[in-house]
């Protein structure tokens, strides 16, 4: 998958360094993925969770962080639209991000 874009995880990872590990570990797998469906995604990430729009929400770092992100299953890109704590996740519509 192509990945959209790698800024916002640096950026995030600047501001909360526990959260780098696993979001380098996100980035490298879901990089080498061939995702067709959202039932590929859920046979990787078992935790992951589908919304509206084909977007995704993936617990980061044993759930203190979450990632939200849109693919394009057919073009095989993955849009990050969000990444944040637990506690701001709470304050987004994760369906329209």
């Amino acid at each position: 998958m192509h990945i959209i874009s790698r800024k916002p995880l640096r950026e995030f990872s600047g501001k909360h360094p526990p959260a780098k590990t696993s979001l380098d570990a996100w980035f490298a797998e879901t990089s080498r993925a061939e995702w067709g469906s959202f039932a590929d995604v859920k046979a990787t990430y078992g935790t992951a969770d589908v919304v509206a729009g084909n977007r995704v929400i993936f617990n980061i770092g044993g759930n203190k962080y979450r990632l939200v992100v849109k693919i394009a299953y057919k073009c095989g890109i993955v849009f990050v639209r969000f990444v944040g704590t637990h506690a701001a996740y709470d304050d987004i519509d994760a369906k329209t991000i």
